[in-house]
């Protein structure tokens, strides 16, 4: 055999050894994914998920929806993941890295005048537009249906562009998200609570006929039941808004997801430097809402020594008049001071400033002044309703009294009031269970486990 043979065999036994190693290292590989712990084959497949994160207001003072948003938007970007938040107003405030697809609409239903488009009135005429008008008028609120279908057609315009691996709303659930799964995408939404809730709670206060038919109008229960049903995953914030959801609804148990909020917890902290104003109490929430709970707690400060005094902080005060009306009505205005709207600063500074938090909600989807208490180090006070005794605990964060009793919360109040220590020791527990079980990057890294499994569901 000549050289330039033996030299040509050589070679080829050479390509066939390096093929061989090869493909037994694809065969390994292989192999080594089949058995690898779901943890790692999630992380290889979650790189780079197209989100389309959806809701009707954005704006972090207009309720939990808007910390929500902003706070879940934020952290999938750290994540890694490419996030579109298409959202109407108020729009938010304070998302990092989102890319940001406002859609518009003219709040007919707060308007009673100058309702007419500025710049063209006749844009009234065009359909959306006419249909907010004129239910509004009625005392239906539009805002969410309106929504659901703008953002159908600005999606589907994003379409011609991207393509995304999910689509998330957040409470939203109107008719319109019926047309999203045209586009071939699951979609999920995230209901923080049924709003069959809030209309029960709003029932237990006296009103005329007027008033009830009004509030009949006001909630959409029909269309979120039709929607939620429909859509490919529901994720709620707590186990016990999960079987309110079930009940309300009659979403199956095994298509809902619990993944708890998170807290920021480098914005709200202990200040150690700050003094305590003594004998003080803080309250956060919308005053107006009333399952919110501030009747109870105005009533609980009649049985409260007349040094103990409350600070309310609602975004919407001093326009709203609930909360200050009975501050009268049981003659404890001089003990009881509203802050209207301030900055997360300022709350945390009020937060730090208070001996106790309270929290007498009838019901909380999660309870987001309560998590924000414990991070703080502020023993809480909350009712045993809703998702609170989830997020308080029985592990000496706080203490959970009954709802819809004021003598049982001033007898609480009381007792974290007289005794320094326990705050101490309950304000320690507290935070350290905000840190074990609500923060945002766990919230978004179990989101997108869920995310995943919609996506491999829809292959």
């Amino acid at each position: 055999m000549e050289l330039g043979d033996k030299v040509g065999i050589g070679y080829w036994v050479l390509g066939f050894g390096f093929w061989v190693l090869g493909f037994g290292f694809w065969v390994c590989l292989f192999s080594s994914l089949l058995h690898a712990p779901r943890s790692l084959l999630h992380a290889i497949r979650e790189v780079g998920l197209k989100i389309g994160l959806l809701s009707y207001r954005g704006n972090p003072y207009c309720g939990g929806q808007g910390i929500y948003l902003t706070c879940l938007a934020n952290e999938l970007v750290k994540l890694g993941h490419e996030v579109h938040v298409l959202v109407g107003p108020p729009f938010p405030l304070f998302l990092k890295g989102s890319v940001i697809h406002s859609i518009g609409n003219h709040n007919y239903f707060g308007k009673k005048t100058d309702f007419l488009p500025p710049g063209n009135p006749f844009a009234i005429f065009s359909p959306l537009n006419f249909y907010e008008f004129v239910s509004s008028r009625f005392g239906i609120f539009p805002e969410i249906k309106a929504f659901s279908f703008r953002a159908f057609f600005k999606l589907r315009e994003l379409a011609r562009e991207h393509r995304f691996d999910v689509l998330h709303d957040n409470q939203c659930l109107g008719y319109g998200q019926l047309l999203w799964k045209a586009l071939g995408v699951p979609v999920l939404a995230t209901i923080h609570h049924p709003l069959s809730i809030d209309r029960a709670t709003w029932f237990e206060n006296p009103s005329g006929l007027k008033q009830k038919v009004k509030r009949v109008l006001y909630y959409p229960l029909l269309m979120q039941k039709i929607v939620s049903n429909r859509m490919d995953r529901i994720i709620t914030v707590s186990r016990d808004s999960a079987k309110a959801i079930t009940a309300a609804f009659g979403v199956p148990p095994e298509k809902i997801r619990v993944v708890y909020n998170g807290l920021d917890s480098q914005e709200f902290i202990p200040l150690p430097g700050l003094p305590k104003k003594p004998k003080s109490l803080i309250f956060v929430g919308n005053s107006e809402d009333r399952k919110k709970g501030l009747l109870y707690l105005l009533q609980s400060l009649v049985y409260l020594p007349e040094e103990v005094t409350l600070t309310v902080v609602d975004g919407g005060a001093p326009l709203r008049a609930f909360g200050p009306l009975l501050s009268e009505k049981y003659r404890i205005a001089h003990r009881v001071h509203f802050t209207g709207k301030i900055g997360p600063g300022d709350l945390v500074r009020h937060y730090n400033s208070a001996e106790v938090a309270v929290v007498p909600s009838l019901y909380e989807g999660f309870g987001f002044p309560a998590a924000e208490a414990m991070a703080c180090e502020l023993p809480v006070v909350a009712c045993t309703a809703g998702a609170l005794p989830e997020v308080v605990g029985d592990d000496g964060a706080g203490i959970l009294v009954p709802p819809r009793d004021a003598r049982a919360l001033a007898g609480a109040i009381l007792r974290l009031l007289k005794d320094p220590e326990l705050r101490r020791k309950m304000g320690k527990n507290a935070r350290d269970r905000v840190l074990k079980l609500f923060t945002w990057e766990k919230a978004a890294r179990q989101m997108v486990e869920v995310y995943q499994e919609a996506i491999d569901a829809h292959r």
